[in-house]
């Protein structure tokens, strides 16, 4: 299936976070923590000013992003867990960490 957001919305993947402990204990997935990473999957064209002009997205498919914990609406997509959740949700792109679509381009 194919899924575009509107507006300001960006669909993002959760990153897994590692179920283990530096110590090597394993971490039961009932007490850990929702990541607060993930990857930009699709965007929205943007929001609307109040000229009506459309405001471009700061972030782009592929970028690898960080939110807040309890940000945006959880989806299954096509048997994937992703979030949708507004471009303002965002609080950065995190350097460097883009994924290997976007190296390649």
């Amino acid at each position: 299936m194919k899924f575009r957001p509107l507006h300001d919305r960006v669909l993002v993947r959760r990153v897994d976070e590692e179920e283990t402990t530096a110590g090597g204990i394993i971490i039961p997935d009932t007490a850990q923590e929702k990541p607060m990473e993930g990857t930009v999957l699709a965007i929205g064209p943007g929001a609307r000013d109040e000229q009506g002009k459309l405001v471009p997205m700061d972030v782009e498919v592929g970028d690898r992003v960080l939110f807040g914990k309890w940000s945006g609406n959880e989806v299954t997509i096509d048997g994937d867990e992703l979030s949708i959740m507004k471009e303002s949700d965002i609080m950065g792109v995190i350097e460097g960490a883009q994924t290997q679509r976007k190296k390649a381009a």
